[in-house]
């Protein structure tokens, strides 16, 4: 059987036919990836599949660079990348425009995801250094195709979804593709029952042989309760092996779930031009709404301390309700892109500009004291959902400017630019009009690169560039710069790697060094006019990266390992000087490796690893390192003329019991443990 035949010799099956058109992807040249002078990865749908990643916080099994960062099951998900926590507001992209991630992405219409790593500033105006994460919808194929999958999880998620993508027209120059998915969810942790679907439309209109229009619009919603972390107990590090990880602290009889409602559409008109050169234009809206609801355990006023739990274990809990709150993203993008020939040399430029707007609409929220909760989730309070705390409410217009330039100085070696003009406009104010704070700022990022191919397979490169965040000093009496603008916090990148890419071997060798401005309030803090925000020193994150996408017949490798040393340095406080992030995993390794068992069938084995990190940010604490082991089979059958696609896994083989993450959020230590073992199934069929 073809189908059969195709899976023994490369394992990746691929859904029949490519998309009509590619638009470029996040790095933002057209080279191959293992010709460009960064790191980049793209996952896709596929490879997701396969691992029963159905959401963002699933990346980290894949790559060794990318990590927890308060990832709670029922909220959205919040990585780091080389040590640096993604900024949900700023560093995320959907088909290469902004969007807020502060919302659950539904990843069933995504034909992969993309992760640029390290300073984004040449593909973003404001971001943190770590990097863009961005999602790339399904378009119609050039040949018609129909995907139908059932799956169900351990616990009692069941799960079914609809793709299926048709050409039209006399010339097929129509196309659509229609994504529907479903989900009831009911994982291994407890009271966190709910429910999900995604409907979404991509159509496309070859209006000639230059020319392609295409439009798509998703909705998606999402209703689950979240999930509430441990803590340290007093001074000490509770043992995971005793604690149970199916065990929720939001459940309490009043708990509400939280509630995701999404929209996200986008137009885009690309047209072919004279000599090689290109156009393009992008509209994209997100309107996001969201019920965000939680018992919420916070410090222990019996001690108090409120950085932690009570060492014995318990904890004060609040009543957490912020609803209907809005985020709405509207942005454009306009570039052309093409050759030109100048001083004897070619340049392949893309010049370009972006518009956005972001707000957000907020009404007043509750976070109220209910009680005292414990660890062992036996404690019982009464709920306290007065909305007696004000919310803030926010606006940002961006203008950007860009310019991409690749230059051939010879047949082997390249030198790239990039360079980003941003001019913010942001404003903030409370619900009942106080602490408004408005300010202007003019940004400019560059970015620098020269390869040079050793080899026809192998590149080595050398990059320098800046990132940039803005930061505002609260306006609030205690400050002496209340509403004012913090100076243009830039992080700078340097990075030399070794890449290769053929049909069978895809590998990199990364250095990286990273220096990233902090701010802190300085002063007693404890009157008016007593402090003040300013910028005090930087995070600098050194490291090592290595990862091989290996491909031999009836078998592969996508493995990843990174080496980092995360330190803080040139603070005013010697004291702080020489401490560790807190939740920075120092060596993490991430390996999946297939091999054809029997004709059809694969066997499948995941590995992960993440090293010892730190609970508290003055380093007094130490978490242990952790490994996780998965297993699963994958067997390909050719019914008639279809492909059905049988899947089965166990996740955390060993049941491994230990802290997965602790993440210090809010001023405060949280830690979440590793899922317990976990059994999924699925059936896709090809039509």
């Amino acid at each position: 059987m073809a189908g059969v035949a195709a899976a023994q010799t490369l394992p990746q099956v691929s859904v029949t036919g490519k998309a009509s058109e590619a638009a470029p992807g996040l790095a933002g040249f057209a080279d191959p990836p293992a010709r460009l002078p960064m790191q980049a990865v793209s996952l896709s749908a596929e490879r997701l599949a396969d691992l029963g990643i159905d959401r963002l916080s699933g990346l980290t099994k894949l790559d060794a660079s990318v990590s927890d960062a308060y990832n709670a099951i029922g909220y959205w998900s919040q990585l780091k990348v080389r040590g640096f926590n993604l900024d949900n507001r700023f560093n995320l992209r959907r088909d290469g425009l902004p969007i807020s991630g502060e919302t659950a992405l539904s990843l069933a219409n995504k034909a992969s995801v993309e992760v640029l790593k390290g300073s984004s500033g040449m593909q973003a105006g404001t971001s943190a250094p770590a990097g863009l994460v961005n999602l790339v919808v399904k378009r119609p194929l050039a040949d018609d195709a129909t995907t139908l999958t059932l799956g169900t999880a351990q616990g009692g998620t069941v799960d079914a979804s609809l793709d299926h993508s048709q050409r039209f027209g006399a010339g097929r120059e129509f196309g659509l593709r229609v994504n529907l998915a479903a989900a009831h969810l009911d994982p291994p942790l407890r009271d966190t029952r709910g429910k999900a679907h995604t409907a979404a439309l991509a159509a496309d209109w070859r209006l000639g042989a230059d020319t392609l229009l295409e439009a798509e619009v998703e909705f998606n919603r999402q209703r689950q309760p979240s999930q509430d972390g441990f803590s340290l107990l007093g001074n000490q590090l509770p043992d995971a092996r005793r604690i149970d990880p199916k065990l929720n602290l939001n459940s309490q009889p009043w708990t509400l779930p939280v509630v995701f409602d999404n929209t996200h559409a986008s137009l885009r008109v690309q047209h072919k031009l004279a000599d090689g050169w290109r156009a393009q234009a992008a509209l994209g809206i997100q309107r996001l709404r969201t019920d965000d609801r939680n018992a919420f355990g916070f410090g222990c006023s019996a001690e108090d301390d409120y950085t932690r739990y009570c060492a014995d274990g318990s904890f004060d809990l609040y009543d957490f309700r912020s609803e209907n709150e809005h985020r709405d993203t509207t942005s454009l993008d306009v570039s052309a892109s093409g050759p030109v020939q100048f001083a004897g040399l070619r340049h392949d430029l893309t010049v370009g500009g972006l518009a956005s707007r972001f707000k957000s609409r907020f009404q007043r929220q509750a976070y109220n004291y209910a009680g005292i909760g414990h660890i062992d989730g036996s404690a019982v309070t009464p709920p306290a959902p007065e909305l007696t705390d004000e919310n803030t409410n926010r606006d940002e217009r961006s203008q950007e400017l860009y310019l991409r330039d690749r230059v051939a100085l010879t047949a082997d070696t390249s030198a790239w630019l990039g360079l980003r003009t941003t001019r913010l406009h942001r404003e903030s104010v409370r619900t009942d009009g106080s602490r408004a704070t408005d300010y202007p700022q003019t940004v400019t990022t560059p970015w620098l690169a020269l390869s040079h191919a050793i080899a026809s397979d192998w590149l080595v490169y050398a990059s320098w560039g800046q990132g940039v965040e803005s930061e505002v000093a609260p306006n609030r009496p205690r400050y002496a710069n209340a509403g004012q603008a913090l100076p243009a916090l830039k992080s700078r990148q340097t990075e030399i790697g070794l890449k290769t890419g053929t049909q069978r071997v895809e590998g990199a060798l990364t250095v990286f060094d990273i220096r990233r401005p902090l701010w802190r309030d300085i002063g007693d803090c404890d009157a008016d006019l007593s402090c003040e925000r300013r910028a005090d020193g930087r995070a600098r994150h050194r490291g090592i990266e290595a990862s091989a996408d290996l491909k031999w017949r009836g078998g592969g490798l996508f493995a990843s390992a990174t080496r980092l040393r995360a330190r803080r340095e040139g603070s005013a406080d010697a004291q702080l000087n020489g401490l560790v992030p807190p939740n920075v995993p120092q060596t993490t390794l991430k390996a999946q490796l297939r091999q054809d068992l029997l004709p059809g069938l694969q066997g499948q084995l995941g590995l992960q690893h993440e090293g010892r990190r730190f609970a508290t940010p003055d380093n007094a604490i130490p978490v242990p390192a952790w490994t996780v082991a998965d297993a699963g089979l994958r067997y390909t059958q050719g019914v008639g003329g279809q492909t059905w696609i049988w899947r089965a896994a166990i996740d955390n083989l060993a049941n491994r019991r230990a802290w997965r993450e602790s993440p210090w959020q809010f001023e405060h230590s949280y830690l979440y443990p590793l899922a317990p073992r976990t059994f999924r199934a699925s059936l896709e069929v090809r039509l």
